[in-house]
């Protein structure tokens, strides 16, 4: 991230959370500029992170309503369950 990138942003907090960030950037000894920029690039990333897998969710959904292919949950379970042993499955066919 460049300088000329960055921009400052303003936020409302009532006093108890700015209290709160201010205890915890002194005791994690970074300050609360610091911890708010932090947590707001994690919450992005894990919100990202859950977006796509929504979307991918969308797509397998779709696809098997044009398609109708699919495996049960028993042979899914089975296979699953077999990773890891000397009797590891291969994966279960998708079917009409």
């Amino acid at each position: 991230m460049t300088a000329a990138a960055v921009r400052p942003v303003a936020i409302k907090i009532d006093e108890d959370t700015k209290a709160r960030v201010k205890r915890l950037a002194e005791a994690r000894h970074r300050t609360s500029h610091w911890l708010m920029r932090e947590a707001i690039m994690q919450y992005v990333e894990r919100e990202e992170k859950r977006e796509a897998f929504r979307q991918r969710t969308l797509e397998a959904w779709e696809e098997y309503r044009t398609t109708g292919l699919h495996a049960s949950a028993e042979e899914v379970q089975a296979w699953l369950s077999s990773w890891g042993t000397d009797d590891e499955l291969p994966a279960p066919t998708c079917r009409k």
